[in-house]
């Protein structure tokens, strides 16, 4: 998965950070979903990778009970995890405990959960 990781983060467009993330979305069907970062002037016009491949697979029908697990790809020496932002779109569109295995380009490897990462979540529920 790190090589198409790897691959897929050359179509980030990230000119203005120069932080390209690539991420894959996989499906219990085995589907697979593809997103990268793409920056604009006006950062909040940009989307990230992980919001990138979700939507592209919720466009496609695909449902909640339907991803099973999130590889995020950055060349960062550290393991990056979805930012705030991800994570909420990943609360209500994947289930809590899908996994998200973030990739360092060394080949260091770290898994977490959604419902790990997003311990007080804000949800449908506290809409009411």
């Amino acid at each position: 998965m790190l090589e198409k990781l790897r691959e897929l983060s050359s179509h980030s467009q990230s000119k203005y950070y120069s932080f390209p993330v690539s991420c894959i979305l996989e499906c219990k069907d085995g589907s697979l979903f593809q997103g990268v970062n793409v920056e604009t002037s006006s950062p909040a016009a940009g989307i990230c990778a992980e919001r990138n491949a979700l939507f592209q697979a919720l466009a496609q029908g695909y449902q909640k009970e339907d991803f099973v697990r999130i590889h995020i790809y950055s060349k960062s020496k550290n393991n990056i995890t979805p930012c705030f932002i991800c994570r909420q779109a990943l609360l209500e569109y994947t289930p809590k405990t899908i996994e998200i295995i973030s990739y360092t380009d060394d080949g260091n490897k770290k898994k977490f959960s959604l419902e790990e990462l997003c311990t007080y979540p804000f949800q449908e529920e506290d809409l009411k």
